[in-house]
């Protein structure tokens, strides 16, 4: 694996696990789904489209291991168990680190196989983008959780 094909996938399971524990760092499990005024997104849901979108766009597109994207239920699907959303994680771990293994310099110089954005784009220039994704709303769920649930 070259190092930038190395870097990419060791920056993402690093955030995946940092999400992992903004989801254990959530005093109930109720508070992950609380939404309040212009807050529309739980934390919950957060990290349900974040698992959605790795699994997805990593998993299925570049790993093909054949999972199908509900993007609706990521946003819609609300008081799902603590337990169940870090197993969605570790499975998105596990299905990123299985695609990684089949990367090659040449597929991250290639076009990622689908336009995302109306244009083609660069397998590697993609990957930057998800990896971006994946921060910002890993930074949007450290702020609901430590706004809509402060300590008491």
């Amino acid at each position: 694996m070259t190092s930038t094909l190395n870097n990419l996938h060791q920056l993402f399971l690093r955030d995946l696990d940092l999400l992992k524990e903004e989801i254990i760092s959530y005093k109930t499990e109720s508070a992950l789904w609380v939404t309040e005024g212009d807050i529309k997104n739980s934390g919950g849901n957060l990290c349900l489209h974040l698992c959605g979108n790795l699994q997805h766009f990593i998993g299925a597109i570049l790993g093909k291991n054949g999972y199908v994207r509900n993007r609706d239920a990521e946003f819609g699907d609300k008081n799902i168990p603590r337990e169940t959303l870090l197993q969605y994680i570790e499975d998105t771990k596990s299905d990123i680190s299985k695609a990684f293994e089949t990367l090659t310099s040449s597929h991250m110089e290639a076009f990622y196989p689908i336009e995302v954005f109306g244009k083609p784009m660069t397998t590697e220039y993609f990957l930057i983008h998800l990896l971006a994704h994946l921060t910002y709303h890993r930074g949007q769920i450290n702020y609901h959780r430590r706004l809509l649930t402060p300590v008491r």
